[in-house]
This record gives C-alpha cells, structure tokens and sequence, in this order.
C-alpha cells in the first residue's frame, strides 16, 4: 500500500483527456471519471480505491496485474475491468477508447458490507476481471456519470443510492470478504450509555443525527446503531423521538408556553409532528393532554 495512488493521480501515468470528473462535486465515497485516451501501453502503480472501468466503444485490451501473465480481450459497451485497489496493473490498447472510471475507498466498501453482513469486514478484495460482461453494472456508472454532468435534484440523495446499489452488486458479484472475530462485548459501556443520555436531554430541540451520536462515543454508525439497539431496546431514531415526547409532555404543564414553541423546544419539524406523535402514542393531542394535566 506504500506506493498506491490517488485516483486523481492515473493522468500522471496515462495519457489522455478528462472529460468527467466528480471529484469536485464532494460526493461521498465514490468517484466517476471519463477518460478519452489515445492508443498507449502503460504500467500503473496499486490505487488507493477499489476501481471498475466501464468501456464506451469497442477494442481490444491487454492486461497483466501483479505480475501475471498477459491476457487480451474485446472490451465495449456492456463491459468492465474490474481492479482490486493496491495492485499493479499493465495495460496495451492499439487505438483510442473511452472509457468511465468508478472509483470507490475501501471504507465506503467496508460500510456497505458491515450493514449487508451484519459483522465487521477486517478485508476486502475484488476478484480482478479484463473484460466482465455486466450490464446492470454500467448502466449504473453511466447514471453516475450523467449526474456528474446534469447535477440534478436531490443530487447528494441520488448518488448515495447509486453508490449502495453499485457496492452490494460488486460485493455480490467480485470479491471476497475476510471477517473480524466477533466481538464478546457488542453493548456499550456505562460511561457512553450516560454521555449519550445527557447529550441527547442537552440537545433534544436539535436535529440529532445518527452520525452525531456515533461520533459521541467513537464508533460508526454501523456499529453505533447495533451497540445501541442492544444497551436500550431500541433503534436511536425511536429512542430520541420517545425523549422528545416525555420532554414536550413536561413542558405541557407550563399554560403560558404555545404549542407551536413547545413542538420547536422538543426538536419536532413542526406542531403538526408534535401532534401527530401524541395521537399515534397516547391518542390525544398536545391541548387535550394539557386540559388533562391543569384538570388532574
């Protein structure tokens, strides 16, 4: 891994032009480039991230990786090489092609993984291919590609999507998986689970997210999430919104606070969400629960 590359590193040892690149755009955990490249033999160093080219026209390519022995196949639309992240790679085309470029870190693979598998991932490794016949695969990295160009709505949204639906059908279809040992202790520890009650009555008229939390403690949210359903009985998201409730029953018994600031005090969206919440678990709304509280 000592000498592996960035992938925004490759025009460094190919010549070409970059027609697309998303690395501007800040998407999280994947990557797509369009290269237009001229006929050219080259050696590239291991990369950093797991790789899969899609091609966009017809030729023949010729591969060796790690030392092995050279292969050729007819590459084109439909078709990927698919590269293991820090392995060399030896590649010969004999005229101009044009090709996508995915681009994803083993932490966004490990991600994907952990929540498929459930268990935490100590490797993965794709099963390196020239000339894969996979579809599905490229038509996915050509949506990717398309957003990179057009950016449309809820952007952010649509390209983790992608990323979820590329990475499960990669893991699924290329590479092999080494699991950590199961952990003996998967709670959390005391002093967490207190750190999470204080901050969460601190904070409950924030909009708490499940990132934020794991943060608090030092875990993923993978792991975060399990560690806490298991210490609480509970899913996060169902434990918060059962503290905003008791925190907006206690604040009920004030008659001179508004609904409206109550809702907002608790960290629900609106009064609506506050109101919807109180009919869904104790079938009254917040002004009858009130009249309920100043008649006890």
């Amino acid at each position: 891994m000592d000498r592996a590359i960035r992938p925004e590193d490759l025009p460094q040892w190919m010549v070409g032009e970059l027609v697309i690149d998303s690395t501007p755009l800040g998407w999280s955990g994947i990557k797509v480039m369009r290269y237009r490249t001229p006929p050219q033999e080259i050696s590239v160093p291991g990369l950093t991230d797991f790789a899969v080219v899609a091609y966009q026209v017809q030729e023949t390519i010729n591969w060796r990786h790690n030392g092995s022995a050279w292969e050729s196949a007819s590459v084109g639309p439909g078709s990927v090489s698919v590269v293991t992240r820090s392995e060399t790679s030896h590649w010969r085309w004999g005229a101009a092609i044009e090709a996508l470029h995915i681009y994803m870190p083993f932490d966004a693979f490990a991600r994907t993984a952990e929540e498929a598998f459930e268990r935490d991932i100590a490797e993965i490794e794709l099963k390196a291919s020239l000339a894969a016949q996979d579809v599905i695969l490229t038509e996915m990295i050509q949506r990717l590609a398309t957003e990179a160009c057009e950016k449309g709505l809820g952007g952010p949204l649509y390209v983790e999507a992608l990323r979820c639906q590329m990475a499960v059908h990669i893991l699924r279809s290329y590479a092999t998986i080494r699991f950590q040992p199961k952990e003996q202790n998967d709670g959390l520890s005391q002093a967490q689970r207190r750190l999470l009650m204080d901050y969460i009555d601190e904070n409950i008229g924030t909009s708490l997210s499940l990132s934020e939390l794991a943060s608090l403690v030092g875990l993923s949210v993978f792991h975060f999430s399990r560690r806490f359903h298991r210490e609480f009985g509970r899913p996060p998201y169902a434990y918060v919104l059962q503290q905003r409730l008791d925190h907006a029953k206690e604040q009920l018994s004030r008659r001179d606070l508004p609904l409206k600031v109550i809702a907002a005090a608790s960290g629900f969206s609106d009064q609506s969400h506050m109101t919807r919440l109180f009919k869904r678990t104790l079938n009254v709304t917040p002004g009858e629960y009130r009249r309920q509280m100043i008649s006890a």
